[in-house]
């Protein structure tokens, strides 16, 4: 069995202000297979409540891994060095 590793997660705008304003923050998932992208959003949500309303909803924040965003239905197994970013809706004029 894989050992758990620490992530750092990237975080921008409404994601940010839920955690206080902090730009990112830490995160332990387990190792191997089970290290995915649906894992980390359990995991976020449980540490940080705040968070929970967000990264549980697909259509409200799109995860982004080494700067390439993934798609709603796909599952990314994540490794050590990843970066990861939460990336919440972007309106503009």
């Amino acid at each position: 069995m894989t050992e758990a590793f620490e992530l750092c997660i990237l975080l921008f705008a409404s994601a940010r202000d839920a955690v206080g304003g902090v730009s990112s923050v830490k995160c332990t998932l387990p190792g191997g297979s089970e290290a995915t992208t649906t894992a980390l959003r359990e995991v976020l949500a449980s540490t940080y409540p705040n968070l929970r309303s967000l990264v549980m909803d697909e259509d409200t924040i799109t995860l982004a891994a080494n700067q390439e965003y993934v798609p709603s239905d796909e599952v990314l197994v994540l490794k050590p060095g990843d970066e990861v970013a939460l990336i919440p809706p972007i309106s503009g004029g």
